[in-house]
């Protein structure tokens, strides 16, 4: 899945969110840009985020979208630039 978000840091209290959320998202995913976030979650670990995220955010002042990518769309993605992808699905090498 995909993970994208939006959160105003006009405020202390919104700066803190925003650190929060990417936080949270680094804990279950990849950044890949700067407010985007690659994840591979199974159900339960979908449930957890979602809910640790939607406690975090304020729905007045932030978003949060959800893109859910099926294998074969995921094999359509292209990287151009900086920061490139891991290949979790790939060799592991130590």
């Amino acid at each position: 899945m995909l993970i994208s978000y939006d959160v105003a840091t006009r405020s202390r209290e919104g700066r803190r969110r925003l650190r929060r959320v990417a936080q949270a998202c680094e804990d279950h995913g990849q950044r890949v840009q700067f407010s985007v976030f690659e994840c591979i979650l199974g159900d339960s670990e979908w449930v957890q985020l979602r809910a640790r995220l939607l406690g975090i955010l304020s729905e007045e002042e932030d978003s949060l979208r959800v893109y859910f990518i099926d294998e074969a769309a995921a094999k359509k993605t292209e990287h151009h630039g900086v920061r490139a992808p891991v290949d979790f699905e790939g060799p592991l090498i130590v």
